[in-house]
């Protein structure tokens, strides 16, 4: 099916994090406005900087997936280390932001393990100026998670998008 949210772990059972819920509302997903989250994820390690993360972005063309580049850090993109990312977007020191602080979710590596529960949750999406190829369509994203050659997470996500 094209459209409409879904996700799924793609991990091979073995991955000792595993997304346990997750819900987005609208759907399609409207920037800019308002999207309501919730989700649950579950980690049996602490995971620990470096975390590399591999990002695979295909956007749908008829019957097509096409698979888009990494450009301006948007795309099918690899980050060698998300704990660096969310140190320059959350200065270390500082409180994470709403709603992460009120339900105890972490924003700084490492992550210890546990269960991370986010009840539904409103965010602002603001009107950003996205690039050119990512306009109104669906999308599916693939987000593997490791840690030294060490998978520890895999989630496939399908959207669409309207702005």
């Amino acid at each position: 099916q094209v459209g409409g949210f879904a996700w799924e772990n793609c991990g091979d059972k073995k991955d000792p994090v595993v997304l346990q819920s997750l819900s987005v509302a609208p759907d399609p997903i409207s920037i800019p406005g308002s999207l309501r989250v919730s989700a649950a994820v579950s980690s049996k390690k602490t995971m620990a900087s470096p975390l590399k993360t591999v990002l695979v972005v295909e956007k749908a063309l008829g019957d097509l997936w096409i698979q888009l580049p990494c450009i301006d850090q948007m795309g099918s993109c690899t980050y060698d280390d998300v704990c660096t990312i969310l140190d320059n977007i959350i200065p270390p020191g500082t409180p994470c932001p709403e709603p992460l602080l009120t339900y105890g979710i972490p924003c700084h590596c490492p992550f210890k393990a546990g269960t991370y529960s986010l009840p539904a949750s409103d965010f602002i999406l603001p009107d950003v100026e996205l690039p050119a190829w990512m306009t109104n369509g669906n999308y599916r994203v693939k987000a593997v998670v490791s840690n030294g050659g060490d998978e520890l997470a895999c989630v496939k996500l399908a959207f669409s998008l309207q702005s």
